[in-house]
């Protein structure tokens, strides 16, 4: 069964399990798509100050469910053959949810950066910062929604490129995709700290020699509003619980 990608992105009223979706856009192999949409919830100055889009922008604009663009979305992202492709899957899939979107299979290419990145080569897997680690040239607005979807088809090829080589050569796009796919069904294992008072070490190091920052961290982490599903596994995980 041929795959149909597409490739999306949301900009939001912050990075919370709270936060709602204000602009969509996506990307198939016929299409470009963006919307903006008047938020349930006030646009907070943080968000603005990322993706630049303000209260004032979306005063006249109507909610993403009166707008109309919500069946056409529905519709294609829902379809049996679509797999919608986005940076951080899991955060932009709960956001299209609270708007009764939600598609049956999904790629996250930061997962998948993050676990083909055996070496542990690259200090950040945002992606602007991916796009310019690998010199992904495009003439895309960063944080723009459809902006960083060019971005992001981009850099899904490097990543397939990239699977096919772990792969082998006589694996079909199919099974790519397939591959691609269950990676990015569960969390990623995360192995060293890139932040806090233990930047740069391996968690597992830390497990040895403080194993109380490791529970606080979870806690932190469990009782948070964030979107933490790959360090809440990653810290269960050394935390054996």
């Amino acid at each position: 069964m041929p795959y149909k990608l597409i490739f999306f992105d949301t900009e939001t009223t912050g990075n919370t399990d709270k936060d709602f979706f204000c602009q969509i856009a996506y990307k198939t192999n016929s299409e470009n798509f963006i919307g903006l949409y008047k938020p349930p919830i006030k646009i907070p100055p943080e968000a603005s100050a990322v993706h630049h889009i303000t209260n004032k922008i979306v005063t006249d604009k109507p909610s993403f469910a009166q707008s109309g663009d919500l069946k056409k979305i529905k519709k294609l992202f829902e379809d049996e053959k679509a797999v919608v492709v986005a940076h951080n899957a899991p955060f932009d899939l709960l956001m299209i949810k609270k708007e009764n979107i939600e598609p049956k299979k999904f790629i996250c290419t930061l997962r998948l950066a993050r676990y083909l990145d055996k070496e542990e080569k690259i200090e950040k897997y945002n992606l602007q910062y991916l796009r310019y680690l690998l010199e992904i040239e495009i003439e895309a607005t960063a944080h723009d929604a459809l902006g960083d979807v060019l971005v992001l088809e981009k850099l899904f090829e490097r990543l397939k490129n990239k699977m096919q080589k772990e792969l082998g050569e006589n694996a079909d796009e199919e099974e790519i995709i397939e591959k691609m796919m269950e990676i990015s069904s569960h969390p990623s294992l995360l192995h060293t700290f890139k932040f806090g008072k233990h930047n740069g070490k391996r968690i597992e190091e830390v497990m040895k020699i403080d194993r109380g920052y490791l529970e606080w961290l979870l806690e932190q982490k469990l009782n948070g509003d964030g979107i933490d599903e790959d360090w809440i596994y990653t810290l269960k995980h050394y935390l054996n619980k």
